[in-house]
């Protein structure tokens, strides 16, 4: 089976902090994979080149077997693969959730009844129905994170990118969340410090620091001091 997402050979970093050199990854159809480690370790920039929102100095990005040269191979990318921002106000800009869900599915060219019919599934999915007259900027952090992943869903990706998506989240919400990404027959990165959410949503786990990517490992642990029971917030 070829790779969904690929990131051949890459060489990026910033003057202040080198990140990656002769960097590889691979992300297959359906495949689940969380990521962890240290701050500044360069797994955000991972998912923005992963999109195409950066662009390596040496190397590829490769979308279904197909290196993406143009402008034209990363619109192809972005209608399979979504990217759900740490920050949501990053990322929502229209006035009501109803806007907000149905931007990227008009930009498709979808009819309006297909894209009705995706925002109540989605609000649905989310347990947020009657949301669509809610102004966005006054949901709360927790509303306005779950209404960007809904944004995405509505284009009915094939994989999603997402960095640290239990933010703002209370713990009821954090189980909502694991309830939905379980739920869903995508392909996932998940880049968090929540070793616990990690272990519910995805079928592996890896850790990245100094440019190198491996299996996660309990010595790890150390680090955020992930043995304690009850989630703490990073």
């Amino acid at each position: 089976m070829s790779a969904l997402l690929e990131l051949r050979q890459i060489t990026f970093g910033y003057k202040e902090a080198p990140l990656f050199e002769g960097f590889n990854f691979r992300l297959f159809p359906g495949q689940k994979i969380g990521l962890m480690g240290p701050n500044g370790a360069g797994k955000t920039t991972l998912l923005r080149l992963l999109v195409g929102l950066e662009k390596p100095k040496k190397g590829r990005l490769l979308f279904r077997g197909r290196p993406c040269v143009e402008e034209r191979d990363l619109q192809a990318l972005r209608r399979e693969v979504g990217l759900v921002f740490q920050d949501p106000d990053h990322q929502l800009f229209c006035p009501t959730v109803e806007e907000e869900l149905a931007f990227g599915p008009l930009n498709l060219g979808l009819p309006r009844k297909e894209v009705k019919r995706r925002i109540e599934e989605v609000l649905s999915l989310l347990g947020l129905e009657g949301f669509e007259e809610r102004i966005t900027y006054r949901l709360s952090g927790g509303e306005k994170r779950l209404i960007a992943l809904g944004a995405v869903l509505t284009m009915k990706p094939s994989c999603l990118l997402l960095d640290e998506p239990t933010g703002d989240l209370d713990p009821h919400n954090i189980g909502k969340l694991e309830e939905i990404l379980t739920r869903l027959s995508l392909s996932l990165l998940v880049v968090s410090h929540d070793k616990t959410f990690l272990e519910s949503v995805c079928e592996e786990i890896f850790w990245l620091e100094n440019g190198i990517l491996a299996p996660f490992l309990e010595k790890h642990c150390q680090i955020f001091d992930l043995t304690k029971k009850k989630r703490s917030a990073f």
